[in-house]
């Protein structure tokens, strides 16, 4: 069966009502690259029925400069969900999602205090509000969302459980080019020489992994390894070079659980994002004879 694209909220009820039962969303903004793939692989190995949104939320953008930018290939996309076997695509106009301008949002508390939460004011609340919304219109089974967007995925994880959505959240690693750049649609904003310089950011966490996995174990200690790196690049602007626990997203002293070391930066007027997790070094314990 070759793959539906569909405009209407109506539309996607009518065309999924006859396919309950396993039903894979992969949410998206367009743009699709390898990332976006590996997600339509996951979904396509779990689900009957593979579909994927296509749609630019406004609300989730603080700044309309952004939301204007924002790489928009709609014929390109659907050629790339065709072949990877995607049996459904709605790509709704804002009209269609937000005929009137919302009233009624989903928040979520204290995992949104810091990170991109505290530079972005609002940003995880439109996120949430249009995930809620695509699955009040999928009704998925389950849904699909990539590792390098860590706060994001912990928002749903967690909008999903306090509010009884029945969406298994299926989690998938960063897919990442030859170099260890996260691949993300904005990385076709780069310039070329923005690009040679842009896998520093995961060299740079990559570096501090290697320092927890010597034993390190302070933050303080292991920002700074991090930060070493990205700053002898003067086009590098750091925006945050945090280590949070990664259940909560609280600000850690000490890597005494499992921890999340995440960086945001600019080159140019485009902002990159990457994470790494990280383990404590369990303590080795002398038995005495």
């Amino acid at each position: 069966m070759s793959i539906e694209v569909v405009h209407s909220i109506a539309a996607v009820r009518e065309k999924l009502a006859p396919r309950r039962g396993s039903v894979g969303l992969v949410p998206t903004m367009g743009a699709l690259h390898r990332g976006h793939l590996r997600l339509i692989e996951e979904a396509r190995a779990r689900d009957r029925t593979v579909t994927a949104s296509i749609f630019v939320n406004p609300i989730q953008f603080n700044q309309p400069e952004d939301y204007a930018r924002y790489p928009r290939t709609l014929e390109g996309d659907v050629a790339v969900c065709e072949s990877a076997g995607v049996d459904l695509v709605f790509a709704p106009p804002v009209e269609e999602m937000y005929p009137v301008p919302p009233a009624t949002s989903v928040e979520v508390a204290t995992l949104t205090e810091h990170l991109c939460g505290a530079r972005r004011p609002g940003h995880f609340r439109g996120v949430a509000t249009v995930v809620m919304k695509l699955f009040e219109i999928f009704q998925p089974d389950r849904a699909y969302f990539g590792e390098k967007d860590a706060q994001q995925l912990a928002v749903i994880e967690r909008m999903v459980r306090d509010l009884n959505v029945p969406v298994e959240i299926i989690r998938v690693p960063t897919v990442r080019e030859a170099d260890g750049l996260a691949i993300s649609s904005r990385n076709q904003l780069l310039s070329a020489e923005e690009r040679r310089i842009a896998p520093l950011l995961f060299a740079a966490l990559e570096a501090a992994a290697g320092a927890v996995a010597a034993g390190e174990r302070d933050a303080a200690a292991i920002k700074r390894t991090a930060a070493a790196l990205v700053e002898r690049e003067p086009r590098i602007r750091v925006e945050y070079l945090e280590l949070v626990d990664a259940a909560g997203l609280q600000p850690l002293a000490l890597l005494d659980r499992p921890g999340l070391l995440a960086a945001a930066i600019w080159l140019g007027t485009t902002r990159l994002i990457d994470n790494v997790r990280l383990e404590p070094r369990q303590k080795s314990h002398k038995v005495v004879s």
